[in-house]
């Protein structure tokens, strides 16, 4: 289930809003204040934000302002009632990825997230975020970076979970190609990264998606 982090604070907006999504099947936690954002994204991770501008305590400029500045890379969407160019224009500076003027249908909402971000398929294991589309990764919006070898185990793991992945297979992602070093990178992944990476006998690795 894609998860969203809508910031409004028209109470009346943001619960049609929540019904309106949570109705097309994605699941919605709600902010009300800006510093409310904060607390949301530091106990838990989002697929998108929605975010209004003017807001209690800190604007959706400065919200989004500092989850990038943080290593955050989830989309956002402004909703504002906002139209003059220059708002637009610093909202697509920040990092914006789209930008609704109020009032608007749901619909429309709803069309755009379908069209821009479902596609793209999350993938989650324990707390651990992956967009295999960029290859991003993250554990409670904040982005892991991984040295390049393990970057690729860690992509062919991931995008096959539950699956079985050769061991010839991963060794040719590796600078020597022997079982030893495979060994070795994949105990440093896994201790990074503090999962469980399986190792099934005779034939190779799995991530099993928890």
């Amino acid at each position: 289930m894609m998860k969203i982090l809508l910031l409004e604070d028209d109470r009346i907006l943001s619960e049609s809003l929540k019904e309106f999504l949570e109705l097309e099947g994605y699941g919605v936690d709600v902010a009300y204040r800006g510093a409310e954002v904060f607390d949301l994204t530091f106990s838990g991770t989002y697929d998108l934000y929605i975010l209004d501008i003017n807001v209690p305590d800190v604007d959706g400029f400065d919200v989004l302002s500092a989850l990038k500045e943080s290593g955050d890379e989830t989309p956002a969407i402004y909703i504002t009632a906002l139209t003059d160019i220059n708002s637009i224009a610093r909202g697509f500076e920040i990092g914006a990825d789209d930008y609704i003027k109020k009032p608007f249908d749901p619909e429309e909402l709803v069309v755009r997230i379908k069209n821009k971000y479902v596609h793209t398929k999350f993938i989650r294991i324990g707390d651990l975020v992956y967009n295999p589309m960029t290859e991003v990764l993250q554990r409670d919006g904040q982005t892991i970076g991984l040295g390049e070898i393990q970057q690729k185990l860690f992509h062919e793991l991931a995008t096959k979970h539950d699956q079985i992945v050769e061991s010839y297979v991963l060794m040719e992602m590796l600078g020597q190609k022997n079982l030893n070093a495979l060994r070795v990178n994949i105990a440093k992944l896994k201790y990074k990264l503090g999962i469980e990476i399986k190792n099934v006998r005779s034939q190779g690795y799995m991530i099993e998606s928890v």
